[in-house]
Protein backbone atom coordinates (compact mmCIF):
# COMPACT_ATOMS: atom_id res chain seq x y z
CA UNK A 1 0.00 0.00 0.00
CA UNK A 2 1.28 3.37 -0.86
CA UNK A 3 0.68 7.37 0.80
CA UNK A 4 0.59 9.99 -0.80
CA UNK A 5 1.27 13.39 0.58
CA UNK A 6 0.42 16.18 -1.07
CA UNK A 7 0.83 19.61 -0.02
CA UNK A 8 0.28 23.29 -0.24
CA UNK A 9 2.17 25.22 2.70
CA UNK A 10 2.24 29.51 2.56
CA UNK A 11 6.18 30.55 2.47
CA UNK A 12 5.78 34.55 3.07
CA UNK A 13 6.96 35.10 6.16
CA UNK A 14 9.76 33.73 8.18
CA UNK A 15 7.59 31.14 10.66
CA UNK A 16 5.79 29.82 7.43
CA UNK A 17 9.25 29.29 5.66
CA UNK A 18 9.97 27.70 8.99
CA UNK A 19 6.67 25.39 9.37
CA UNK A 20 7.67 24.00 5.80
CA UNK A 21 11.01 23.18 6.44
CA UNK A 22 10.20 21.57 9.55
CA UNK A 23 7.44 19.70 8.17
CA UNK A 24 8.88 18.25 4.69
CA UNK A 25 11.94 17.20 7.52
CA UNK A 26 9.36 15.22 8.87
CA UNK A 27 8.09 13.12 5.80
CA UNK A 28 11.79 12.79 5.30
CA UNK A 29 12.09 11.29 8.75
CA UNK A 30 8.99 9.48 8.39
CA UNK A 31 10.65 7.52 5.34
CA UNK A 32 8.89 9.36 2.47
CA UNK A 33 10.86 10.29 -0.66
CA UNK A 34 9.70 13.40 -2.84
CA UNK A 35 7.93 12.17 -5.59
CA UNK A 36 7.49 16.08 -7.23
CA UNK A 37 7.69 19.18 -5.57
CA UNK A 38 5.88 19.11 -2.31
CA UNK A 39 4.40 15.19 -3.29
CA UNK A 40 5.75 12.48 -1.29
CA UNK A 41 5.39 9.32 -1.24
CA UNK A 42 5.85 6.53 1.14
CA UNK A 43 5.24 2.26 0.77
CA UNK A 44 3.52 0.93 4.03
CA UNK A 45 3.43 -2.81 4.29
CA UNK A 46 -0.03 -3.31 5.87
CA UNK A 47 -3.16 -1.38 7.13
CA UNK A 48 -1.60 -1.28 10.30
CA UNK A 49 1.50 0.44 8.97
CA UNK A 50 -0.41 2.63 7.22
CA UNK A 51 -2.70 3.64 9.93
CA UNK A 52 0.39 4.63 12.17
CA UNK A 53 1.52 6.67 9.22
CA UNK A 54 -1.58 8.34 9.08
CA UNK A 55 -0.92 9.26 13.25
CA UNK A 56 2.21 10.30 12.63
CA UNK A 57 1.45 12.84 9.78
CA UNK A 58 -1.52 14.23 11.94
CA UNK A 59 1.06 14.83 14.74
CA UNK A 60 3.18 16.73 12.51
CA UNK A 61 0.51 19.03 10.47
CA UNK A 62 1.75 22.67 9.91
CA UNK A 63 0.29 25.55 11.04
CA UNK A 64 -0.98 26.86 7.95
CA UNK A 65 -1.79 25.48 4.43
CA UNK A 66 -3.36 22.41 2.78
CA UNK A 67 -2.10 18.58 3.14
CA UNK A 68 -3.93 16.39 1.18
CA UNK A 69 -3.60 12.41 1.84
CA UNK A 70 -4.05 9.59 -0.61
CA UNK A 71 -3.24 6.26 -0.26
CA UNK A 72 -3.55 3.49 -3.23
CA UNK A 73 -2.56 -0.24 -3.19
CA UNK A 74 0.23 -1.38 -4.88
CA UNK A 75 -1.69 -2.65 -8.38
CA UNK A 76 -3.10 0.72 -8.69
CA UNK A 77 -0.12 2.93 -8.28
CA UNK A 78 1.53 0.78 -10.88
CA UNK A 79 -0.96 2.26 -13.15
CA UNK A 80 0.32 5.61 -12.00
CA UNK A 81 2.46 6.67 -15.46
CA UNK A 82 5.53 9.21 -14.69
CA UNK A 83 6.59 10.67 -17.29
CA UNK A 84 10.27 13.14 -17.07
CA UNK A 85 10.27 16.99 -18.51
CA UNK A 86 6.88 16.68 -19.81
CA UNK A 87 8.00 13.81 -22.69
CA UNK A 88 4.71 11.69 -23.14
CA UNK A 89 7.59 9.33 -25.09
CA UNK A 90 9.96 9.11 -21.68
CA UNK A 91 8.31 7.47 -18.88
CA UNK A 92 10.05 6.64 -15.93
CA UNK A 93 8.29 3.79 -14.58
CA UNK A 94 6.61 3.06 -11.80
CA UNK A 95 8.42 2.34 -8.04
CA UNK A 96 6.60 -0.80 -7.23
CA UNK A 97 9.70 -3.05 -7.83
CA UNK A 98 11.95 -0.89 -4.99
CA UNK A 99 9.82 -3.45 -2.62
CA UNK A 100 12.38 -5.46 -0.63
CA UNK A 101 11.02 -9.28 -1.24
CA UNK A 102 11.78 -11.90 1.67
CA UNK A 103 11.26 -15.85 0.90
Amino acid sequence: MWIIVAFDLPTNTKPERKSYADFRKSLLKLGYEMLQFSVYVRWCGSAESMETHFIALNNNLPRWGKVSVFNFTDKQFGMVKHFDCGNPQKDSGNRQGQQLELF
